[in-house]
């Protein structure tokens, strides 16, 4: 199993912290959940049925023509790969990890590339993948540069999967409403912008034919009843949509503030999640775990990876965690 964020149990234990005490950065999930609506009895004891209303408001949410709702886009992400010849699969790095290892365990030869090494590589490619905006840094690419890349790829029967998993507090640069040209796949994952991680649900876009063999690789019943339900009265809430946007885009700029206040100006970033580039990843990471706050750490290149602080009190938290460090290393 690749490592992750969220795995806050382990730091329990490492670190001897009451669970209660952990302020949880480590993952890119929003920490203000939505709220749950009624669950009627009859979703939990029947059997999940498709087109009950879900669909219709993740099209319209997604502003796509067809889709697919999965068991998260983790679902997907290790399916796809089955679902055509081994071939050549340019990755845009970093990325994340997911990608890559079931690219790789299902066969295919994996080129890891540079957005400005993408061009001159496509000729030679079967299906690009990459993370927009992208996990851990935030880089976005643009929309009409994706859209070049995909015709390239589209040409020689090839696929381009964009990832979209943070995309919600910018729609307006998602692709997924050309989803329906061939060779061009689009995952979402519902639970970071909406703070609902724990009912695992994700949405692939895609054309029609590619959404039919994916669902037949999958199986039936991937999205339990009760998931339906909530997830539809929160596709349709379209303020809750806005304010959720205004309070991650403010959050995020608060925490880019606290950063570079205390030394460790942000590499990248977007609305749900700051990054920061450091020799000194490891030791910062350390240093915040024994204080009972949890980050993400990579290795290569070395880097944190802070979510956004739910409350004033812990971004406060954070700021005198950080001017600690800083005194401690100055």
């Amino acid at each position: 199993m690749l490592e992750h964020g969220g795995r806050l149990q382990r730091a329990v234990q490492r670190y001897a912290i009451a669970r209660e005490e952990w302020l949880d950065l480590s993952s890119g999930i929003a920490p203000w959940p939505y709220p749950i609506p009624p669950i009627p009895l009859d979703a939990w004891a029947r059997l999940p049925e498709t087109e009950d209303g879900l669909e219709e408001a993740a099209r319209a949410y997604y502003h796509a023509a067809q889709l697919l709702p999965v068991a998260g886009s983790q679902a997907a992400i290790q399916a796809l790969p089955t679902l055509r010849p081994t071939g050549r699969v340019g990755i845009l790095s970093p990325c994340y990890a997911e990608h890559p290892y079931a690219w790789r365990r299902a066969g295919h030869e994996l080129i890891e590339l540079a957005e400005h090494e993408v061009e001159a590589a496509l000729a030679g490619l079967d299906v690009l993948v990459l993370v927009n905006p992208n996990n851990p840094t935030g880089q976005r690419v643009p929309r009409e540069r994706l859209l070049a890349w995909h015709g390239l790829l589209a040409e020689r029967g090839g696929w381009l999967v964009v990832d979209e998993a943070f995309m919600d507090t910018t729609p307006h640069d998602s692709v997924a409403d050309c989803a329906e040209r061939p060779g061009l796949i689009v995952l979402r994952s519902f639970g970071k912008f909406f703070g609902l991680a724990g009912v695992r649900l994700g949405c692939v876009v895609a054309p029609a034919a590619l959404l039919h063999s994916l669902a037949e690789s999958l199986g039936p019943w991937t999205v339990n009843g009760p998931t339906r339900v909530l997830a539809q009265a929160c596709f349709a809430d379209q303020q809750a949509h806005r304010a959720q946007i205004e309070r991650c885009a403010q959050a995020s700029q608060r925490l880019a503030v606290v950063l570079l206040n205390h030394g460790l100006a942000p590499s990248g970033g977007c609305d749900l999640f700051q990054y920061v580039r450091s020799e000194q990843a490891a030791a910062l990471h350390e240093f915040l775990a024994r204080r009972g706050i949890l980050v993400r750490l990579f290795e290569q290149p070395g880097a944190v990876r802070l979510g956004l602080p739910a409350t004033a009190a812990d971004e406060q938290r954070l700021a005198q965690a950080l001017a600690d460090y800083q005194k401690e290393t100055a």
